[in-house]
């Protein structure tokens, strides 16, 4: 606990972006629920722009709007 899953497009990201992004996330995390780094894992979760509908934007956006923590403005 804490987990965090951040579905995307797939992108190439190289490792020293990759490993920025993680200890970022991870930093912002630790800060919130004080916490310390060893109990945050993280998921980076490719989705195929032509599954993006299907498997992230209807559940995980439309179906809950009003209750994410931050909405897109699309």
């Amino acid at each position: 606990m804490p987990h965090v899953t951040i579905q995307h497009f797939p992108a190439a990201l190289t490792a020293e972006q990759r490993l920025r992004l993680v200890e970022q996330v991870t930093a912002a995390v630790q800060e919130a629920f004080g916490v310390e780094e060893r109990v945050v894992s993280i998921d980076l979760v490719p989705v195929p722009p032509e599954d993006w509908d299907a498997q992230v934007y209807r559940p995980g956006i439309a179906d809950r709007r009003g209750e994410l923590a931050k909405e897109p403005g699309y």
